[in-house]
């Protein structure tokens, strides 16, 4: 391939990365699912953790990029995050870990924020909405899963499951929050402390609000567009 092959290609990916922002954070947030099923307890696990934040961080400060003040408000929750991040796994001191998670989380819930407020200020439903759409929900569960994992630290055994003697690993509380904010009920984690189930509730209804408000206004739009 020549350099102007790899020019070309590199320009159309700029393009499709500003029409379609949204796309590479849950394109992004997918594939982090096949890094964490490797994160373990050690300090290999603390190093792909910190690798997938240091790649999914600045995407979702990204696709919030609607304004400077909006963008400058998101910066300030994630490079102390990062930062965070790297210490704890440079100097694998875990007490640093539910701190970076807890700014991760704000970071997550504000971008979040940002896209549905997109969503709902835009009266035409496209491709970036959908993928907008998709993003929201993926940004909501790891924002909860980081919750929840704050939660854990703060409050040890405040969930249970199978060997209720460990604490939940964090592809347990992600699980847990993805069927949670879904829904199924498929779920093999409990909340036991008050924090925990609290968390539980805010989670529930904010995937009926999500359900109720975004996705069924994106649904209405496509069936006046397909009508008109």
């Amino acid at each position: 391939m020549s350099v102007e092959d790899v020019a070309l290609h590199t320009q159309r990916l700029r393009r499709v990365a500003r029409r379609h922002p949204s796309a590479f954070l849950l394109a992004a947030q997918l594939l982090s699912l096949l890094v964490y099923p490797l994160i373990d307890d050690g300090t290999g696990g603390r190093v792909l953790f910190g690798a997938v934040a240091l790649v999914v961080v600045p995407l979702a400060v990204w696709v919030v990029n609607r304004s400077s003040f909006v963008n400058t408000i998101a910066w300030l929750l994630a490079i102390p995050a990062m930062l965070l991040t790297v210490l704890a796994v440079v100097f694998e001191n875990d007490a640093l870990l539910p701190f970076s998670a807890l700014l991760e989380a704000a970071l997550y819930f504000y971008a979040a924020a940002s896209l549905i407020s997109y969503m709902l200020h835009d009266h035409k439903v496209t491709a970036d909405e959908l993928f907008a759409a998709a993003a929201t929900f993926t940004l909501l569960a790891w924002g909860f899963a980081y919750a929840y994992f704050v939660c854990q630290a703060w409050y040890p055994g405040s969930f249970t499951g199978f060997e209720p003697e460990r604490q939940r690993t964090w592809m347990e509380l992600l699980f847990y929050s993805f069927t949670n904010l879904s829904a199924t009920g498929l779920g093999d984690v409990l909340p036991v402390s008050a924090p925990a189930r609290v968390l539980t509730m805010l989670e529930q209804f904010a995937g009926v609000g999500y359900i109720a408000t975004v996705v069924s206004r994106l649904i209405g739009l496509t069936i006046v567009r397909e009508r008109g």
